[in-house]
C-alpha cells in the first residue's frame, strides 16, 4: 500500500453491503468498527447496493440486524439511482415496472406514475415472483416504443439455497425477444458512482470504494475514477483478480485492514492495510 500520507486525501467512501459488510446477514469481522470510525470522524460515506428489492428503511433495518448501524440517508440503491436518472431524463414520468417496494417507492418519491398504459418507460427490477404476464406485457411495451431500463445487470443473487435469477438475466430474455437493449443503471455502470458522489457531495479524486468484486465494484470505481479497495471476504480471491485486464488500486483481506484509514482511528490497527495491487 501506499504511504499513509496518500491515504489522508480519503475524504469520503463508498463501501458495498454484502460481501464487505455483511454476509448472509451476519456482520463480516470489522464492518462494525469500520462504520463507527466513519461515523465518529463524521467522514461522508453511503453504502452501494444493486439490489433494487429493498428500500433504504429496510436495507437499514437489516444491517442493524447484523449488528451494523447505518442510517437510511446513508444507503444508496440501484432502484434510487434508477429513480433518479429516469426523473432527470423524463421528469414526472410513467413506467411499466416490474419489481418490489424498493423500486416502486423510489419511483413514486420522485413523482411517477405506474402504469401499462403508454409508459414511457419499461423498468426491470428484481422480484422472486416474477410473472410470465408480465414480462410478454414488458415485451410488448418495449415493441410499441417505450424505453427499456433495467436496474442492475446481475444475471444471479445469492440465497440460503443457491442462486437465484436476478434482473439481468430477465432482461437478457426480454432483449432477445424484442432486439432492443436495455440501459442498465447499477454496477458496473459508472453513473451509479457518480449519483452517489453527487449525494455526498464530494470529488472523485478523494473518494474511496470498498467492495468485493471485480467486474462490478471495482470496474465502477475504475471508470468513475476513485480510489479502489477489493476485499477478499467477498466473492474475489487474489487469483481471480489476474483474470481481469484492469486492477483494483489496493487487495485487503478485508474491511477490518481499512479501519485505521479512517482519521480518528490512526494508529489503532497497526501500520499497513495489504499489499498494493
Amino acid at each position: 500500500m501506499e504511504s499513509q500520507g496518500h491515504m489522508d486525501y480519503i475524504q469520503a467512501w463508498l463501501t458495498d453491503m454484502d460481501g464487505v459488510l455483511v454476509h448472509e446477514n451476519e456482520a463480516l469481522p470489522g464492518a462494525v468498527e469500520f462504520i463507527e470510525a466513519l461515523k465518529r470522524a463524521d467522514m461522508p460515506f453511503l453504502v452501494l447496493t444493486n439490489n433494487p428489492i429493498y428500500s433504504r428503511r429496510d436495507l437499514s433495518w437489516r444491517l442493524h440486524a447484523s449488528g451494523i448501524e447505518i442510517p437510511e440517508d446513508h444507503i444508496w440503491t440501484s432502484a434510487l439511482a434508477t429513480a433518479d436518472f429516469v426523473s432527470r431524463q423524463i421528469p414526472h414520468g410513467k413506467a411499466f415496472v416490474i419489481g418490489e417496494a424498493g423500486l416502486t417507492t423510489a419511483l413514486h418519491e420522485v413523482g411517477y406514475v405506474l402504469t401499462d398504459h403508454d409508459p414511457d418507460y419499461v423498468i426491470i427490477g428484481e422480484t422472486r415472483n416474477y410473472s410470465f404476464e408480465q414480462l410478454t406485457t414488458a415485451l410488448r411495451l418495449i415493441q410499441r416504443g417505450a424505453r427499456f431500463i433495467c436496474t442492475n445487470p446481475d444475471y444471479t443473487g445469492p440465497s440460503s439455497h443457491g442462486d437465484l435469477l436476478a434482473a439481468g438475466a430477465v432482461a437478457e430474455m426480454i432483449r432477445k425477444a424484442s432486439g432492443f437493449e436495455p440501459y442498465f443503471i447499477g454496477k458496473p455502470n459508472a453513473m451509479f458512482f457518480r449519483t452517489a458522489l453527487n449525494k455526498l457531495g464530494t470529488h472523485s479524486e478523494t473518494t474511496a470504494m470498498v467492495g468485493d468484486r471485480m467486474d462490478t465494484d471495482v470496474r465502477a470505481g475504475l471508470e468513475a475514477g476513485v480510489e479502489t479497495f477489493l476485499v477478499l471476504t467477498g466473492i474475489s480471491s487474489r487469483e481471480s483478480v489476474d483474470t481481469f485486464p484492469y486492477r483494483p488500486s489496493h487487495i485487503v483481506n478485508g474491511i477490518k485492514d481499512l479501519i485505521h484509514l479512517v482519521p480518528q482511528a490512526h494508529g489503532k490497527q497497526g501500520k499497513s492495510a495489504g499489499g498494493k495491487a
